[in-house]
């Protein structure tokens, strides 16, 4: 599983800056507030005043969010960047996918600071239903505790 994670993982160090993004100018001010503050300042977030533990990017194709993904990498402290296809994480087997998302967090953690960026993460994390197949519930329960930490 690790193997064929990391082969599908695109793993770098982006060179993205603020001042490269144009616009996006209230999810640039989330983005600092979420991830970027609780790196540079961590003793501003202690006890109760806990840093986010994620934040959902969304729009239309081509309106920049894997380029604004890349730039809060690179502001924050150039961490490593995961990106990854959503569909790379869905297995056929039967529990595999479940561990495809546990190893890209754990992945994560052993390079940290880190940001993943699963592209399409839509179809993977849709809201619940009760038409959805066990393995989609699943995946959704993963992902939530994997983001928790």
């Amino acid at each position: 599983i690790q193997s064929f994670l990391t082969g599908a993982i695109v793993m770098e160090r982006p060179n993205v800056k603020w001042s490269d993004v144009a616009g996006l100018e209230g999810a640039k001010e989330a983005l600092k507030e979420a991830v970027i503050l609780p790196i540079k300042f961590p003793h501003l977030f202690t006890g109760k005043r806990t840093p986010w533990r994620g934040i959902l990017l969304f729009g239309p194709p081509g309106t920049g969010k894997s380029y604004l993904a890349k730039a809060v990498a690179t502001e924050a402290n150039n961490s490593t960047f995961f990106s990854i296809s959503s569909s790379d994480l869905v297995s056929k087997w039967l529990g595999e996918s479940e561990k495809l998302v546990k190893n890209l967090f754990q992945l994560a953690r052993e390079n940290k600071p880190s940001i993943i960026f699963i592209d399409e993460i839509d179809s993977l994390c849709a809201a619940r239903s009760e038409n959805e197949s066990e393995a989609a519930r699943r995946i959704k329960t993963e992902f939530l505790v994997q983001m928790q930490g």
